[in-house]
């Protein structure tokens, strides 16, 4: 939430400070401009799960010499996970438990798959993924419920609370609530609410149906 996110500020900047002092993060001073030229030179690249090319390192092979200068110089910069070494860093299998109606599983993460994503930026030292996780463990989560949408998101998680030494929760990714028109519902379309549902006649045993708890 918003307000554990104000009051776990310091917390984001010291688990981040950690990632970065152990190799397994660094500062990337390309905007995106840089970043959409870069890809289009090297052609066909390899996209993450939500379809964004992948960032193909750029800043990963700076001097530290040089990233000291620009730190220091205040030059605008996100922090990006350095994913070959986090991966070595987290050494053992990543995964975690699923859950549903007809019990639990084991299922192996692959966030390998993400690259080298953005976990904080110069103004704020975190992003979505470090907050979640870190807030997971620090409001004593065990089960997470959320919509098939952030499932391959999970892996990131997943990768980030093995190296934070936070953690994992059991997971389950439900079904997501479609319009008519195969539309995923959402507040930013100004989509059906959980009101209007209840007008139109769905019961909570419909709307728990759909989304895959019998």
């Amino acid at each position: 939430s918003r307000a554990a996110s104000s009051r776990y500020m310091d917390a984001y900047r010291t688990a981040l400070d950690g990632l970065v002092g152990r190799g397994l993060a660094y500062p990337c001073f390309c905007s995106r401009g840089q970043i959409r030229a870069r890809i289009a030179s090297a052609g066909e690249v390899p996209c993450d799960p939500d379809g964004v090319p992948l960032y193909p390192g750029t800043c990963r092979h700076e001097s530290p010499v040089s990233v000291a200068d620009r730190l220091a110089r205040g030059d605008p910069h996100t922090w990006r996970l350095d994913m070959a070494a986090a991966l070595r860093g987290a050494g053992s299998t990543l995964g975690y438990v699923a859950f549903d109606e007809a019990g639990e599983r084991w299922i192996a993460a692959d966030p390998g798959r993400w690259g080298d994503t953005v976990i904080a930026r110069r103004d704020v030292p975190t992003s979505y993924h470090l907050a979640v996780v870190h807030d997971d463990a620090a409001e004593g989560i065990t089960h997470v419920v959320r919509g098939r949408d952030l499932e391959a998101a999970t892996d990131l998680h997943v990768l980030l609370q093995a190296l934070l030494g936070l953690p994992t929760p059991r997971y389950h990714h439900h079904p997501l609530l479609h319009d008519a028109e195969g539309e995923k519902l959402s507040k930013s379309r100004g989509s059906q609410s959980l009101a209007d549902l209840r007008q139109a006649g769905q019961t909570p045993g419909d709307i728990r149906a759909r989304l895959g708890f019998a």
